[in-house]
């Protein structure tokens, strides 16, 4: 076996993976079933303070990055007549999306964690702190480009459809859940996104570990 083979054998084992843990780690959320937007300080905190669920949904989400980065490096190195540059572009894009989304789940929701071994007084100490992140102020704003994860992801599955590596229903379903990600933090709705998800990598990476593409 090839470096190369080895690295597509990893790279499909993770497109079995990293939809699921998505699925899993959004499925977590005490509040899935909600479609409110959050706006306010009270129902920031309500969702992350005291809840075990919450800070576990997110650390799954978190350790999904690392597979989500094999399987669009794996899919930039796919042999492709038509669609190069979607593979390619698509895949470091969203790759920077990945990197962009540890980060995320590090400072707005690992982090957070920390707060639940405070007293309530000292709690309500750190009000200014829990706003401006919240608020995404400073460097934390760098976490508004969350969304070439998905684009970049959803523009390698074009690539894939150009080539036939994917058939059209398929490619589609994917785009959608890879779309329906980018929402303004509805679990809900990404959990919908993330099982459709699992419907096109998963049979896409079993095919790729069996070296039918």
């Amino acid at each position: 076996m090839t470096n190369k083979q080895f690295f597509m054998k990893v790279s499909a084992v993770s497109m079995l993976i990293f939809p699921v843990l998505l699925l899993a780690g959004f499925l977590m959320h005490p509040d899935i079933l909600s479609l409110q937007m959050i706006n306010s300080m009270e129902g920031f905190v309500s969702n992350f303070h005291n809840q075990s669920l919450f800070h576990a949904g997110h650390l799954i989400v978190f350790a999904s990055v690392p597979f989500i980065i094999f399987a669009l490096s794996g899919l930039m190195l796919i042999p492709a007549e038509k669609g190069k540059r979607w593979l390619r572009i698509g895949g470091l894009a969203g790759i920077m999306g990945g990197v962009i989304l540890a980060g995320d789940k590090g400072a707005l929701c690992i982090v957070l964690s920390a707060f639940d071994s405070l007293s309530d007084q000292e709690f309500g100490q750190i009000t200014p702190a829990l706003v401006s992140i919240m608020q995404r102020r400073g460097l934390l704003t760098i976490f508004y480009l969350l969304p070439l994860l998905p684009l970049g992801a959803a523009a390698q599955i074009v690539g894939l459809i150009k080539n036939r590596i994917v058939g059209k229903i398929y490619g589609a379903l994917m785009i959608v859940g890879l779309l329906l990600l980018n929402n303004p933090d509805i679990e809900l709705i990404s959990s919908l996104g993330a099982l459709l998800m699992c419907i096109g990598y998963i049979p896409l990476g079993i095919k790729i570990f069996k070296g039918e593409i």
